[in-house]
């Protein structure tokens, strides 16, 4: 069977399984078995390969983050750091709607992970936006879309995946998505406040000239403010640890994702009493969780890159795209098509396994440097979590939110069009956005 027609089966028995609903590591499964019978290729060598791939040091920073995230939301770290987001922005009218975004990214700089930003951040600030007048759909759809700016913020694991799969800089790779994850921040922040203005249930902001009754004391504003900073002073050292470790050339990623577990456990015990014995196997349980079902997914996904790889279909991918065009925008479109339709059907690290070392021959050809298609591949993966089907962070946010589907859709799709889809164009077609930062700091030359 040739080459072509073999890749053509793998593509239809992926869809098919999917469409079945099929768990995803066994969609990917079934598609090895596939070419264990019909692709010359030792299975058995490949599986040696992928235990020697699955034990490396690097991937262990992905499990570390993912506990570090869950230990966050459940030690009261996220709350100090909400807080203190809320003293900065003060009390403007759409206010509450940008501490959660701004929140969202400093939390995204703790756990590198989507989920961590909605299941930390949602449950506090959804009811008091909607105790302010928000439509609980928008409040629900503004924490849920602000939670992917956790896969952009540095550190970030799809940027650990991305680095390790492709042996690049994983430390230019975080950087290369800081420009896109603060670009996105400042457009969700405009259009919430734009938003805000033409909703006038919202009380949040308003100034009203009603005399307080003579027997009601207020503490002063400014005496509290400086109380609520002391507080989150704690928090706020977990973030300046670990990108102060990373960036320093204190810790590698792995060692800075073990750094922010070990750091968050005594101060959520000590400062913010709000990891106890019961909370902290919950916690432990809930990450044991995730990382076994997201370490099943990789060991599949890695044999079947893997395994095209060693098929040559990025040369066979290259020499096909060429042969259509040469054209370098139009080329870029196609990118870009291919990295949303994926994301729509499995998850950020899944695509950027499956689909990195397949468009990195292509990008290479066209004389761009790998870690502009590192920012390209995050911007386009991430959004895949709001985007059904597969949207898993778009769920989770509607579970957090009690929000219906048909409530939470035209705001999610709002801030996607007008937020996020002219940022991804931009990550792809200005390439300072990506790798200004990246070449300031020396990582790129």
């Amino acid at each position: 069977m040739s080459l072509s027609i073999t890749l053509l089966m793998v593509i239809l028995i992926l869809v098919a399984l999917l469409l079945l609903g099929v768990p995803l590591p066994f969609c990917f499964g079934g598609a090895i078995m596939f070419m264990n019978v019909f692709a010359d290729v030792s299975m058995a060598g490949m599986m040696m390969w992928d235990f020697n791939q699955m034990i490396n040091l690097t991937l262990l920073s992905c499990p570390l983050f993912i506990y570090a995230g869950t230990l966050l939301s459940y030690s009261g770290v996220a709350n100090a750091l909400l807080d203190f987001v809320d003293i900065l922005i003060g009390k403007i009218r759409g206010g509450l709607g940008v501490v959660s975004i701004v929140a969202c990214a400093i939390i995204g700089a703790i756990s590198g992970s989507g989920f961590t930003g909605i299941a930390a951040t949602g449950p506090i600030m959804i009811p008091r936006m909607v105790e302010k007048g928000y439509p609980r759909g928008y409040a629900t759809a503004l924490v849920t879309v602000s939670s992917i700016l956790g896969l952009l913020i540095p550190p970030s694991v799809i940027m650990i995946m991305f680095g390790w799969i492709t042996q690049t800089s994983i430390l230019a790779c975080f950087l290369s998505t800081v420009g896109p994850g603060i670009l996105i921040t400042i457009l969700f922040s405009i259009i919430n406040v734009i938003s805000v203005r033409r909703m006038p249930s919202v009380t949040e902001g308003k100034v009203t000239f009603e005399k307080m009754p003579s027997n009601i004391t207020i503490d002063d504003p400014e005496q509290n403010k400086i109380k609520r900073f002391i507080k989150a002073i704690p928090a706020l050292t977990v973030p300046f640890i670990i990108l102060g470790g990373i960036y320093g050339g204190i810790f590698t990623p792995t060692e800075a994702a073990a750094v922010a577990a070990a750091v968050t456990i005594p101060i959520g015990v000590w400062f913010y009493k709000g990891l106890t014995i019961r909370s902290f196997l919950k916690s432990t349980r809930d990450t044991a969780i995730s990382v076994g079902a997201i370490m099943t997914m990789m060991a599949f996904t890695l044999i079947l890159s893997q395994t095209l790889v060693m098929l040559r279909a990025p040369q066979l991918f290259v020499d096909l795209v060429f042969k259509v065009t040469d054209n370098y925008f139009l080329i870029l479109i196609f990118i870009n098509i291919i990295l949303f339709i994926t994301g729509m059907i499995v998850n950020d690290i899944t695509g950027i396994l499956l689909l990195a070392p397949l468009l990195l021959p292509l990008v290479q050809a066209m004389g761009m440097n790998p870690i502009q298609l590192a920012a390209i591949m995050g911007t386009n993966l991430a959004m895949g979590g709001v985007t059904p089907p597969y949207a898993s962070i778009l769920y989770l946010g509607m579970r957090v939110g009690n929000c219906e589907f048909a409530d939470i859709l035209k705001p999610t799709m709002i801030f996607l069009l007008l937020g996020y889809v002219p940022a991804v164009f931009l990550t792809t077609y200005w390439a300072p956005l990506s790798m200004w930062l990246p070449t300031v700091l020396g990582y790129v030359k």
